[in-house]
């Protein structure tokens, strides 16, 4: 019995050593604003490679991210299209210290698949009856939506485009919206194009910079973890602005 009882105990020992040790990776979940969706797995997957953690991306509008976060989504990190929201949650309390960065810049073009609809001046959008839906982001949402409001503000054609506006829920779904003929041309992100290897070349205009603020792209840490703050820091590696920069992301100096 004495025997029998020592086993056990050492069996429970060893088991418990097993419970405590921790997992070689750990999983990281990770809302990312639905222009950098592409970008990001492939950043994801470098770094799966790199470290042995895995990255659970999960895209969506800008604005809808920032509403789940402040209602408790576990997210540990947050890739926001805009600096607006996660200043605010910084404000609120909910990122970790040394957590809100810039890690790129996005760039709107108005793009059409018919590659002769477009200029290089974006004058198609005062032609009129040359094209039946323009498709942007909305503005409430999604910060390329917004960047698409202020470009047309600033062209003094947000009013009179109005009837002929569909607005997704977020850049991907405008996308879409081009992709599939929904929409004859859109205010879409470059970094979509990009990405984008079957779509077609078509007709762009790349939005001047002047047009709308700038699109500025934060990064916040919501949950420190090791592996979280690791995928931050691969973000602001050489390798990792290098692949943001295909993207057609402006990205500044590593910081």
């Amino acid at each position: 019995m004495t025997g029998s009882r020592r086993c056990c105990r050492v069996a429970a020992l060893l088991l418990g050593l097993v419970i405590a040790l921790p997992a070689p990776g750990g999983q990281i979940d990770v809302a990312v604003a639905s222009n950098f969706i592409a970008a990001a797995r492939v950043l994801a997957e470098r770094f799966q490679e790199v470290s042995g953690h895995q990255v659970r991306l999960i895209a969506g509008a800008t604005g809808k991210h920032y509403a789940q976060i402040r209602h408790g989504a576990p997210f540990h990190l947050f890739l926001a299209a805009d600096a607006r929201r996660p200043a605010l949650l910084e404000q609120a309390g909910l990122v970790q210290p040394d957590g809100r960065f810039t890690y790129a810049i996005g760039r709107l073009v108005l793009w059409s698949p018919d590659p002769g609809l477009v200029d290089g001046a974006g004058s198609v959008l005062e032609r009129r009856g040359a094209f039946r839906h323009l498709a942007i982001a909305n503005p409430k949402l999604a910060p390329y939506g917004r960047a698409a409001r202020e470009t047309l503000q600033a062209l003094g054609l947000w009013r009179s485009l109005q009837g002929r506006l569909v607005r997704g829920e977020n850049i991907g779904q405008a996308y879409q919206f081009v992709r599939s003929g929904t929409a004859q041309l859109g205010l879409v992100a470059l970094s979509q194009l990009r990405a984008d290897e079957s779509a077609p070349e078509g007709s762009r205009w790349l939005v001047p910079e002047r047009l709308h603020a700038p699109i500025e792209q934060q990064a916040v840490l919501l949950r420190d973890t090791p592996a979280a703050r690791g995928f931050l820091a691969f973000m602001r590696s050489d390798e990792g602005r290098a692949l943001i920069r295909r993207f057609g992301y402006e990205v500044g100096d590593a910081g």
